[in-house]
């Protein structure tokens, strides 16, 4: 159950901060009203007329098409980091298909935490989930990326819990993505870019353009495509590369006269973001069809293809790298397969495509009403380059350097049907619909996954090589999974207009699904304007959200390296899997959440606003990805036989295993002038705190006898991830002029400290990017534009954890050959604004 009062003293708090904010406002009481006009929201109301931001009783980011333009990023996700202290976009390296797809995160929490909606209707998930150590680790977001920039023609985001309105996932909040409709203007645009290192350009094509259709209809279709190529910080790697060329010295360190290991490029891992070519497009349109009866909907697609990598295998790892077949016949005279060692290679093509059609009418001349369909899709397919299957070599000399590994899909079908009654008092909205989740993953080639030269788990030989395609095993026909569930809703949601400066909402929902069962959730919420200047504002409403089908179903095995750097191979298996019956796993069950929040907006004077909401989140049964549980060594034995029969040793699982509270503050500054010289000027300073607490670990009842179960169940880099690995606090200032043809954005992004825990932990200071860009409009409809993110090529600490290929190695004569701490000179783990440096760029729109 949770504790209410535990509320109370934050909340108590939190006011008397408030109140000298109360104070100063009733000293300016004497001004005149101001009238604020805004552009009206859809999230967060069913009124059809919507409301603004300012009117809302829970705080709402309005991210415009400009806004985004204007902060020179290409992807959707480093447009929100740059503009929504709340929102984060960690990146991550050397972390498997995470490095293709980045998790974003609102308000500290996890990405599949946050509803995403596109017009307004749920969009589907990824088919990835994050199951290496990064941020988001066990969950599964959307791709934030896979709608082109050129489509959007603005972005909210509910900084709220909104389970009773808009069902699962919207613990921490809603971001809805809302796509242009314009019926007759058009742009094209062209940029390019690239760090000040020389790596990472990037090229981007885009057009848009709307059509009429008849007198009152459209079409708008947006064209995009992005070429990024890969960055590169990577250390050093300081081991020796060939076998037998090195002498251990008395102090650690190495020496070699093999000219091989002197002229080997020791800067052989690649270390940054992956290479990435994007197409996509989206198609809207609209028509009435009758005097009451209108018809609209949506195409999007996208496909992205990136290429990542992995560690190196060295020529000296006869393991991953052979040189002799099991019965001790030469490979390659005796050389390795690979004489100088080789980098694998992780391919992968995210395809992403959804349609979503709807009509909508009234019913006489109080109702309106709303039915939509909408299906989406998300296939994720690994192919392996420049690698080997070792076993394959130890068996027969020779192997394919490349394997299709296999393709996850998550699919989402949405049936949803609203009835909306603006009343004299207020608002009245009523609905249902169904939706359906199906979750595939295929198998790879047999090369990818299958362990050639060992039979019943027993090694032909005493040179036994590893199975399965280096870098990423591919998915075995057992892994292969068709799954479906569905899920059925209704709710009803109200407001209600007290006053004229009170206002209250109220909504309920009800769920049902088809593994888990039921659930319902309520909220409510206020409005109250204490005087013309000064609204007062608070919501607490419970929230939920179901297992994902990733969760439930993902089966694989994985290299994952653990805090000394030593690569495992790692069984993610189902909770009903033999293994997971034989060890008594429980089902999965739903997470639930409490979520409030108070705050308040002022307008102190003309041009000026100022909001500041405090919440608190507090999630039970969240569900985790276990630490790696293992054999007992006789301990327990019917653990130990749990394995013996999987034919595993080392395995983890998902589980409703912790506890956590969450909570922080969201204060917004905005500016408006203009200078008689018709100059404009808008000045935004937005900052966020959050902080997230384990309190509390669950294990299951059956595994209770195995010593160290708490922590292997959820260990200590597994809370140091939730709790630590994303910045406490952000804050964005940003100063906008406009004089004439000429603008200028200038913007500060301050990104708090954060620790990482790997293998040993490491504080990583609080830094501040500054972002500049300059623009001039020839002409009416051509702009030009220089800028530059990150000017002062600002990048995190130096790493000092989990390193790895450290080491000094001199020459015969005692020269210096290689003297390095590892190749990990910044954390691949979590790196909030990453570390590739200053970004330049250049672009070119023209209006027509």
């Amino acid at each position: 159950m949770y504790k209410l009062n535990k509320w109370v003293p934050y909340v108590g708090a939190r006011v008397l901060v408030a109140l000298p904010c109360l104070m100063i406002a009733q000293a300016v009481s004497a001004q005149e009203e101001v009238a604020y006009d805004e552009e009206m929201i859809t999230i967060g109301t069913r009124s059809s007329a919507g409301r603004t931001a300012m009117d809302s009783p829970v705080p709402v980011d309005l991210i415009n098409a400009d806004d985004m333009a204007a902060t020179g990023a290409t992807e959707v996700g480093r447009m929100l980091q740059s503009l929504a202290p709340s929102f984060n976009f960690s990146s991550s390296s050397i972390s498997d298909g995470t490095d293709a797809l980045r998790p974003a995160t609102l308000r500290g929490l996890g990405p599949d935490q946050t509803l995403v909606l596109v017009n307004g209707q749920r969009r589907h998930n990824s088919a990835l989930i994050h199951v290496n150590t990064s941020v988001g680790r066990g969950t599964a977001g959307t791709d934030m990326n896979a709608i082109p920039v050129s489509a959007i023609k603005r972005i909210e985001i509910l900084r709220d819990g909104a389970a009773a309105q808009y069902g699962s996932d919207a613990i921490a909040g809603v971001i809805n993505i809302v796509l242009k409709d314009d019926p007759a203007a058009g742009s094209a645009h062209a940029s390019y870019g690239e760090y000040s290192e020389g790596d990472g350009e990037t090229t981007v094509l885009s057009t848009n353009k709307g059509f009429a259709v008849g007198s009152d209809g459209y079409v708008n279709l947006s064209l995009e495509y992005r070429d990024r190529g890969n960055t590169n910080r990577a250390g050093l790697t300081g081991v020796c590369q060939y076998k037998d060329t090195c002498v251990e010295l008395s102090d650690g360190s190495y020496q070699t006269s093999d000219e091989r290991e002197i002229n080997f490029d020791r800067k052989n891992f690649r270390i940054g973001d992956a290479d990435s070519e994007q197409t996509s497009a989206v198609l809207t349109f609209g028509k009435p069809l009758a005097e009451a009866l209108t018809l609209d909907g949506s195409l999007t697609y996208s496909t992205r293809d990136n290429t990542s990598a992995g560690f190196y295998r060295r020529a000296n790892q006869s393991a991953n790298n052979p040189s002799e077949m099991y019965d001790g016949t030469p490979v390659n005279g005796g050389e390795a397969f690979y004489p100088d060692g080789f980098l694998p290679l992780i391919n992968t093509t995210i395809d992403d495509y959804s349609a979503a059609a709807g009509l909508s009418g009234d019913i006489g001349s109080a109702w309106q009403w709303h039915s939509a369909v909408g299906f989406g899709q998300n296939d994720f397919a690994y192919n392996i380059s420049n690698s080997v299957n070792a076993s394959l070599v130890s068996l027969t000399g020779d192997s394919p350097t490349s394997a299709f590994a296999g393709e996850l899909s998550l699919s989402l079908f949405t049936f949803d049907n609203d009835f909306v009654n603006d009343t004299d008092w207020g608002l009245l909205a009523l609905g249902a619909g169904y939706r359906q989740d199906t979750y595939q993953i295929k198998q790879g080639d047999e090369v990818s996954y299958r362990d050639y030269d060992t039979t019943d788990g027993v090694s032909l030989g005493e040179n036994d090589a590893a199975g399965g395609i280096q870098v990423f095993p591919g998915f075995q026909p057992e892994n292969a999974v068709d799954e479906s569930r569905d899920a059925f809703y209704a709710y009803v949601d109200t407001e209600f207009d007290i006053t004229e400066s009170f206002m209250v909402s109220a909504a309920a929902r009800f769920e049902n699904f088809s593994d888990f069962g039921d659930t319902i959730n309520f909220k409510t919420s206020f409005s109250y304007d204490a005087a013309a200047f000064l609204t007062f504002r608070g919501a607490v409403s419970t929230g939920f959200r179901a297992p994902s089908m990733h969760q439930l179903y993902t089966s694989n095995v994985s290299t994952q390296f653990n805090s000394q750097g030593v690569a495992e191979q790692v069984g993610t298996f189902r909770n009903d899997s033999a293994i997971g019956r034989e060890l008594g796993l429980p089902e999965l069950k739903e997470e639930t959440s409490l979520n409030s929040s108070v705050g308040f907006i002022i307008h102190p004077a003309d041009g000026w606003s100022l909001t500041t909401d405090f919440y608190r989140i507090e999630i039970e049964d969240r569900i985790v990805i276990s630490g790696r549980i293992s054999e007992t060594g006789g301990a327990v034995p019917s653990v130990d036989q749990a394995f013996a029969d999987a034919g595993v040793g080392t395995a983890q699982f998902f589980l409703n295993a912790a506890d956590t509270t969450t909570q922080g503050v969201d204060i917004v500054l905005t500016y408006d002038h203009d200078f008689s010289n018709g100059g404009m000027l808008g000045v935004s300073l937005a900052g966020n705190y959050t902080e997230t607490e384990v309190d509390s670990v669950r294990s299951p009842d059956s595994l209770s006898d195995v010593p160290g179960i708490q922590d292997l169940i959820f260990t200590e880099q597994d809370r140091s991830i939730l709790e630590e690995w994303q910045p406490e606090d952000r804050v964005n200032l940003s100063f906008n002029y406009r004089l004439g043809p000429f603008a200028s954005n200038l913007a500060f992004n301050r990104y708090g400290s954060y620790t990482v825990l790997d293998g040993d932990s490491q504080t990583f200071s609080a830094k501040t990017l500054v972002d500049l860009k300059l623009s001039y409009d020839f002409m009416d409809n051509l702009t030009f534009a220089l800028g530059g993110n990150n000017i002062f090529d600002v990048t995190p600490d130096e790493n000092h954890v989990g390193q790895s290929r450290a080491g000094r190695i001199v020459d015969a004569s005692g020269n210096v050959v290689v003297d390095t701490e590892g190749v990990f000179f910044y954390s691949r783990r979590s790196a909030p604004f990453g570390f590739n440096g200053a970004f330049f760029y250049t672009n070119l729109t023209y209006h027509f």
